[in-house]
């Protein structure tokens, strides 16, 4: 009973928690496209809790765009492997802090999405037409992506398909955060959208999904009790998209911060970037960021 105890208690201060984690920077072929670059960023880095939101598309909604927005589309060769990097706050990586890249209690699985689009740089979201490329869930350990993630310094890798057609994309890289998932809504869901520029490739054009859409109230990889012996984590939305049409490939190791960075591929296109202002310029950010302390 006691054992039992400690794990209602658990459960129950973790239900209380809010995680808080910002993807915010990009690697392509292990180069850093610079901070806050081609990213849509929000100013706190809170949650969104309901899968029929608009905002669970490239959040921006109830926590509203970091100011200016980024306009410029990173170039990224078919068949690249990139990186992307997800910290506590926009002041980027934090030795000192925690919960940097995010509190190690909260686990859950981490993807990516890709979506055509005209223009990258075009705010309206809604409508769009979405494929996994790559996810991380619970191995057979319970160890969760989050967990694999933190490891990392907050950088995931995987590879952009090598078939699919040119032109530009939104990237959707996401975290849900299951120590609250219990109960509808409880679990918690980071994603921000990078704006892309994809060169050669091929023809191949995947299924797609919705969002909202994807995700249901009542998958169970959305409600879910965590605290307790779990054999397997259904992760939510379709299946992984892969060339072959059978498993994705996989990840390529995530950039080091000591070992030499390779070249990017004979030729790239340079990424257009508009000068981002420090994160703690921005109206309101402090205060919002002064509320995660005591949350996570």
């Amino acid at each position: 009973m006691k054992g039992f105890t400690s794990l209602v208690t658990i459960s129950a201060l973790a239900s209380q928690a809010i995680a808080h984690t910002i993807f915010q920077e990009l690697y392509v072929n292990g180069v850093d496209q610079g901070h806050l670059t081609g990213i849509r960023v929000p100013v706190y880095d809170g949650p969104i809790t309901d899968v029929t939101s608009n905002d669970l598309i490239c959040n921006g909604g109830i926590n509203p765009y970091y100011q200016p927005i980024s306009k410029a589309i990173i170039n990224v060769p078919a068949g690249s492997p990139v990186t992307a990097e997800w910290h506590h706050t926009l002041d980027g990586a934090d030795p000192s802090d925690p919960a940097d890249p995010v509190d190690p209690g909260h686990k859950g699985p981490v993807m990516a999405y890709l979506a055509k689009v005209n223009n990258a740089t075009d705010l309206t979201v809604t409508g769009l037409s979405w494929f996994k490329i790559w996810e991380d869930g619970m191995d057979s350990n319970e160890v969760w992506g989050t967990d694999r993630m933190v490891a990392n310094k907050g950088k995931v890798t995987f590879s952009i398909p090598s078939c699919i057609e040119a032109g530009q994309y939104l990237l959707r890289v996401e975290m849900i955060a299951l120590h609250a998932a219990s109960n509808y809504p409880g679990a918690q869901f980071y994603m921000e959208c990078a704006q892309l520029q994809i060169t050669g490739g091929g023809s191949t054009q995947p299924a797609t999904v919705s969002f909202p859409g994807a995700y249901k109230a009542t998958d169970p990889g959305v409600k879910i009790n965590i605290y307790q012996k779990l054999t397997s984590y259904t992760i939510p939305g379709p299946s992984v998209f892969s060339c072959d049409g059978f498993s994705a490939p996989a990840p390529a190791p995530a950039p080091s911060t000591t070992a030499a960075i390779p070249p990017p591929p004979s030729n790239p296109a340079t990424p257009v970037s508009t000068p981002v202002a420090s994160p703690t310029s921005a109206s309101g950010s402090v205060a919002h960021y002064g509320q995660c302390g005591g949350l996570t």
